[in-house]
């Protein structure tokens, strides 16, 4: 049996009839604080280096997409093999520079290649600042929002330009 399997198994057992009480009452929405919580143990972790700690916390964090898997399969929806074939197959069409053949002579142009594999997927918003997740902290949004922006231009070293291009915006309405 392998780990994660064992783990599987485990998940199951929690929630089977004979299972944990508080186990088998979660739901998706019970199990949202737990998730993030989990990931922010996570890059508390990352953050202090130490090799035991991460470990742990991200079996913590694995716990929870077990439990949401298992949430799922007891909908009939997915389990955590069609999560791992989904996240498989991204990886492989996304990376065809690594599993294919395609040769890329820069960064940008793989930029441009990740892009466009992501708007074949369906996954290419009409804007540019959609695809940033409302609920991310403020700072964490502003700064993905940020980033997306600079992509198109809009990334300036003084300030006097910001209120330049904002000039410029407002005068077009």
């Amino acid at each position: 049996m392998t780990n994660l399997k064992k783990l599987i198994d485990i998940m199951s057992a929690l929630r089977g009839d004979k299972g944990c009480p508080w186990d088998k009452e979660q739901t998706r929405d019970s199990l949202k604080p737990f998730l993030l919580e989990e990931t922010y143990e996570v890059l508390e972790a990352l953050d202090e280096g130490d090799s035991e700690k991460i470990k742990e916390e991200l079996g913590d964090l694995l716990f929870q997409i077990v439990f949401h898997c298992q949430l799922a399969k007891e909908r009939n929806e997915f389990d955590i093999s069609d999560v791992i074939e989904n996240i498989s197959r991204k990886m492989l069409n996304r990376h065809p520079h690594v599993f294919g053949k395609a040769k890329y002579k820069s960064k940008e142009e793989l930029r441009k290649r990740w892009d466009e594999e992501k708007k074949r997927e369906g996954k290419h918003k009409e804007s540019i600042l959609e695809g940033v997740p409302k609920a991310l902290p403020s700072l964490l949004r502003a700064h993905k929002l940020q980033k997306k922006v600079a992509r198109v231009g809009f990334d300036w070293e003084k300030t006097e330009d910001v209120f330049e291009k904002l000039e410029e915006e407002v005068k077009e309405f």
